[in-house]
């Protein structure tokens, strides 16, 4: 990995609300509201969204971290700022206007991570609930304390849902059991959700910092552009069809063998070695 991945640096963000360091190829969002469970404001959505288009096209960043600072995740939307204006979605805008800005803020958030052509991993120490769930559920991986739950809540503060997490949730555990954790909003521990599927790995929480680093960098220094390729591959057989599938990993596998990454990793296959790859 070259001199310049390495040092860590702290970006401007234009808010307290969401942190951002780069470090090593690894891009580490931290949603930063800890006295409200880092429910989200306008501006750390804002500057989600500005931080996630940046790092789409940036290509020292090989992989994305999003986490919470304090002892939670993000607790979705700022339900006590709901109660004081006694209106949750629409404010001084038109209904109109309100769909719009929320379909262009769910889209360049949890669509983006879902769609972001690198590795991108929720790191949970502790509760996701609302969007706060879905903007963990649209990551490619999550970590979990072992201290840390998962809920929707929508059903508790008279919400349907939103930013994907009906998506989401159903592609990962399935129909009947999306739509129980929707209508009841039970809490689910860190360990049901290893059994479930919504968690890939579960740690003690004094462990999650430091195994969330040694994944993330694993991600950041692994294949960066056979990464793209998969993460296509899978969201595309989410809903294609198996022969639309083949076709596309066809296409994708013999552009692979292309690279540079794929030669090197030939090279070290035969010399034992581990490969280093540099993204091209």
């Amino acid at each position: 990995m070259s001199e310049s991945m390495t040092a860590a640096t702290a970006l401007d963000t234009g808010t307290p609300d969401l942190l951002a360091t780069l470090e090593s190829g690894v891009l580490t969002l931290t949603l930063n509201r800890p006295d409200a469970r880092n429910a989200m404001s306008r501006a750390m959505n804002t500057a989600l969204q500005e931080q996630l288009a940046l790092a789409e096209f940036n290509n020292a960043v090989r992989c994305i971290v999003l986490t919470g600072a304090g002892k939670g995740f993000c607790a979705g939307g700022d339900v006590k700022g709901m109660a004081a204006s006694g209106d949750g979605t629409v404010g001084a805008q038109t209904i109109d206007q309100a769909i719009h800005r929320q379909r262009v803020n769910q889209r360049a958030t949890a669509g983006k991570l879902f769609k972001m052509p690198k590795p991108t991993l929720a790191a949970l120490p502790g509760a996701a609930a609302g969007a706060g769930l879905a903007l963990a559920l649209a990551c490619d991986l999550r970590i979990m304390s072992s201290t840390a739950v998962m809920t929707t809540a929508f059903a508790k503060v008279g919400f349907s849902g939103d930013y994907g997490g009906s998506y989401f949730l159903t592609q990962l555990v399935g129909t009947a059991k999306a739509r129980e954790m929707y209508f009841l909003s039970d809490r689910v521990g860190a360990d049901e959700a290893l059994r479930l599927g919504l968690a890939n790995w579960v740690c003690a929480p004094e462990e999650l910092a430091e195994r969330t680093r040694a994944l993330a960098l694993r991600l950041a220094a692994g294949p960066t552009v056979a990464y793209r390729y998969m993460k296509e591959n899978l969201n595309r057989a989410l809903a294609g069809e198996v022969d639309d599938c083949m076709d596309l990993e066809a296409t994708h596998h013999v552009h692979c063998g292309q690279t540079e990454d794929h030669r090197e990793a030939t090279k070290a296959f035969v010399a034992k070695r581990e490969p280093v790859f540099n993204g091209r």
